[in-house]
């Protein structure tokens, strides 16, 4: 049986984040929701499901994994907004062919065959709506899943300790690890081949795991409180304090204050400044000194603003959502709640508004459009610091996002 993991129509809900990703790439604890999901089924030929103008760049970054393409007689469909934890394979097992399995208007999963298969077969250049399953039986879910970009936030210290868990590292030293290191509740630490923990770093895993994956470097007097991951390559400087709830992808370089946030890969926030309740995407450059805010003075719910409208997160800490290849000035400071674009460039005094629309250029004193081609010669530039070409198929993508995001750039 073919496992496809799909994208139903709320992608945009959790813009910019899934503008240049499949919403089952983004991260949430250790892994990505399409790792927890294939994690389940290990056995199972994986299809991969995503709209049009991403597949190109999916299949070249997925290689002999077939793209919006089934070619099987039975097929097991996951959504891939999913927090698939290590039961799921079970609950899958109830239910029946031609039978869906969902909460509400979401479906989590659905096991199809026959006439019905070939129907889907013929609508995988699109999200899956709720509405292709109407007219089968269904049973009803209880699992959660991820619908706002805050949801990620939220859920990830849990997230971490589940995929520690599911792993079984526990206590397992494969790095070095120098003279006066502080390791506590060493039984909750994993540190990976190659990764160096440097003197006067304190892990502290007492109130949950520290997963440091392999060839990280913990520089001199760094603190990690648990839960937390810190992705293969990564660099964490000196003096930083990362607290509870943080997952750092590969390759980053990360310094200062971050609680409570995930920064995807190949990003940097180097310096000093605080960095809570926000994701980053990816090749994304945090200034020297900048700073969000996660709370309200109020202490009220923070609004953030999704696809055009103010949306009540129902949480007092949510702080900064950034696009891929975004960038901050030094000393740039962002309101609680605010979402900047991919490729949007911030800098100036004072506060950016709380939406700053893709390849937008300016600060609190206004915006213009950032020139597309400027935008990618920049990008190239970047990653090729990391040597890593920026391939036609990403740039297809980025060229897409721009025109995607052109209405939204007349709004500010």
């Amino acid at each position: 049986m073919e496992l496809c993991i799909f994208e139903d129509r709320e992608f945009s809900n959790l813009y910019p984040l899934s503008l240049t990703r499949p919403v089952y790439d983004l991260r949430c604890g250790m892994t990505t929701l399409r790792e927890k999901i294939t994690r389940c089924f290990p056995e199972y030929e994986v299809v991969l499901h995503c709209r049009d103008y991403l597949a190109e760049a999916v299949s070249e970054e997925n290689p002999g994994l077939s793209v919006n393409q089934i070619s099987g007689q039975e097929c097991l469909f996951v959504n891939g907004r999913l927090l698939a934890l290590s039961d799921f394979r079970e609950v899958s097992k109830q239910v029946n062919m031609n039978e869906v399995y969902r909460k509400g208007d979401t479906v989590f999963a659905a096991k199809i065959a026959g006439s019905f298969l070939n129907k889907l077969k013929g609508l995988l250049n699109q999200p899956l709506s709720p509405e292709i399953f109407e007219d089968l039986p269904s049973k009803s879910a209880s699992e959660e899943y991820i619908t706002y970009p805050w949801d990620l936030i939220h859920k990830n210290g849990v997230q971490i300790s589940e995929d520690f868990d599911a792993l079984k590292k526990g206590g397992l030293i494969q790095g070095r690890i120098y003279e006066k290191v502080t390791l506590l509740n060493k039984d909750e630490i994993f540190i990976g081949k190659g990764a160096k923990v440097k003197p006067g770093v304190i892990l502290d895993a007492a109130g949950g795991p520290i997963y440091i994956d392999e060839g990280a470097e913990i520089f001199p007097n760094a603190v990690i409180e648990g839960p937390a991951y810190i992705g293969a390559g990564t660099k964490i400087k000196v003096g930083a304090k990362i607290y509870e709830g943080t997952s750092i992808g590969p390759v980053c370089k990360v310094g200062g204050e971050v609680e409570e946030s995930i920064i995807h890969s190949y990003s940097n926030k180097q310096h000093d400044g605080f960095l809570g309740h926000s994701y980053l995407g990816s090749w994304i450059n945090i200034g020297a000194d900048t700073n969000n805010s996660d709370l309200k003075n109020n202490y009220g719910n923070v609004k953030v603003y999704i696809n055009g409208r103010l949306v009540d997160s129902g949480s007092q800490f949510v702080g900064l959502f950034m696009g891929d290849h975004a960038k901050s000035g030094i000393n740039t400071m962002f309101n609680t709640g605010t979402t900047a674009g991919v490729m949007a460039n911030i800098f100036g005094g004072g506060f950016p508004p709380k939406f700053i629309p893709s390849f937008s250029w300016g600060g609190a004193h206004g915006f213009e459009e950032y020139r597309l081609e400027k935008a990618l010669e920049v990008a190239r530039r970047v990653m090729e610091r990391r040597d890593i070409k920026l391939s036609p198929a990403q740039e297809k993508v980025l060229r897409q996002v721009f025109e995607i995001t052109r209405k939204e750039r007349k709004t500010v």
